[in-house]
């Protein structure tokens, strides 16, 4: 901006007054987003007779349905519109550097790397929810971001994110369980919506279901709201108890109906159940939530594994789908198991544990990750591959949000970040971060097994 001259100067004349225009009339009942909405539709039917009828069809929705008509048309336009993504000459590239099966991929170190890392930055992954933003919000470091793990007999291969988008087309992949699963989706998201065609990506919320559409793979990458697997009190993705928490262990029918069709599961289920040391478990022919009893921990989780697990054999054709079932996510807030005792739960944490002469005691509920397992090996019909990501992220006392994040929607006051005891975040993980790990972790898991059997077309998830 030029600086301001110090000679006198007369002002310029004011602007002519514009013409008088008659207001734009508007349309009722706040049908003036429809009329934006039909317009690029009757566009594309003078483009191509074919999509006439499709044009009609979608709009009478669009006037039935509101935004999820609305989001569903834009996609079936594109079909005709534009094309795919060009097929990514997999058979071209050198074989992808998979660790041999029989290499633990959860017992390593973490080694510094500001070189091949991060895989994407924060402010270029515009899908990012503030809760995961930790350097928007205010975090003043970034070394958490450049930690690599390293198996300790193998290496991970690098994440391509174009050949994990071709193995994606046509296909919907669904994480399913709580909000670590859902740091987790938008993790993946991130790690590959920078090859993907502006335009062409976007997040749709429908319900408890998140998607992100992949418009020219035909692809999506989903988050399922399902913090027990089963059915629970706490099934609003948005409002929910902390405090009264219930589960009906034997019924997931209104959870798993939508997982019906995916072609990559993948589960968790452990943050939920760590409040109180006792279930409460709703009675099969009660009327209301208020009827209920409360049974302990490790017998609840066996009987929604049970569930989950008949579930799985009854619906599931492993020659389609694969499933995976992610292990514990540590909480960080006894800073004395890591030699700080003067440390306030995660706050201004900078660097990873380092010390790997011995496991770290972070009160994992270990029974619970042993009954995964042993679900897991049992699984014979359906097979569940488990992601151990336990030991990695518990040196990982560095990476949470901590007072970087959200509360109740709303970022933290300067007031309430000057009280980390109180209000810093130690379960979730800052993006771009550990979960990228994770991510890297399955997407190994992924490419060790054979392609599943393609479906004729993929079909957009059911509304809710």
């Amino acid at each position: 901006m030029p600086p301001a001259s110090n000679s006198p100067s007369t002002a310029p004349p004011p602007p002519s007054a514009p013409a008088a225009t008659k207001p734009r009339p508007r349309h009722p009942l706040g049908l003036d987003s429809l009329a934006s909405t039909s317009r690029p539709l009757f566009a594309a039917a003078r483009r191509s007779p074919v999509t006439t009828l499709a044009c009609a069809i979608t709009l009478l929705a669009l006037i039935m349905y509101g935004e999820d008509a609305r989001t569903i048309a834009e996609l079936s336009i594109d079909d005709y519109l534009y094309p795919d993504a060009d097929i990514y000459n997999v058979s071209g590239l050198p074989p992808i550097k998979l660790p041999p099966p029989t290499c633990d991929l959860a017992h390593g170190r973490w080694v510094f790397d500001n070189e091949s890392l991060p895989l994407y930055r924060e402010k270029e992954c515009n899908f990012l929810t503030k809760q995961l933003t930790c350097l928007a919000n205010g975090r003043n470091d970034d070394l958490w971001q450049y930690w690599q793990w390293q198996p300790n007999n193998c290496s991970l291969p690098t994440f391509d994110a174009r050949r994990f988008m071709e193995r994606m087309r046509g296909k919907r992949l669904m994480f399913v369980g709580d909000s670590l699963n859902r740091n987790q989706f938008y993790s993946l998201v991130c790690m590959v919506q920078s090859i993907l065609s502006k335009g062409r990506k976007k997040v749709v919320k429908r319900g408890s279901n998140t998607i992100f559409h992949a418009k020219e793979y035909r692809a999506t990458l989903e988050f399922y709201w399902a913090p027990f697997l089963v059915e629970s009190n706490s099934d609003d993705p948005n409002i929910h108890s902390i405090e009264h928490r219930i589960i009906r262990p034997e019924r997931i029918e209104g959870h798993a109906q939508y997982w019906r069709g995916v072609d990559y599961l993948i589960f968790d289920t452990y943050i939920w159940w760590m409040n109180t040391a006792d279930i409460k478990i709703r009675r099969p022919d009660s009327r209301s939530w208020s009827e209920h009893d409360e049974v302990p921990r490790i017998e609840a989780y066996g009987r929604v594994l049970k569930t989950w697990s008949d579930w799985l054999n009854e619906n599931i054709d492993p020659a389609r789908t694969s499933v995976f079932f992610m292990t514990i996510s540590p909480i960080h807030i006894s800073p004395d198991k890591w030699g700080n005792p003067h440390g306030i739960k995660c706050a201004k944490e900078t660097l990873p544990v380092l010390n790997y002469t011995e496991p770290l005691d972070l009160n994992h509920d270990m029974r619970l990750y042993d009954m995964v397992a042993s679900t897991a090996r049992s699984m014979k019909k359906v097979p569940v591959t488990l992601i151990d990501i336990t030991r990695m992220s518990d040196y990982r006392k560095d990476a949470h949000t901590s007072v970087y994040s959200v509360r109740r929607g709303y970022l933290l006051t300067p007031k309430q970040k000057n009280d980390p005891e109180k209000f810093a975040d130690c379960i979730h993980w800052c993006l771009p971060g550990v979960p990228d790990v994770w991510n890297t972790v399955l997407y190994t898991r992924i490419f060790s097994k054979s392609p599943p059997s393609s479906p004729p077309a993929l079909a957009l998830p059911p509304p809710q």
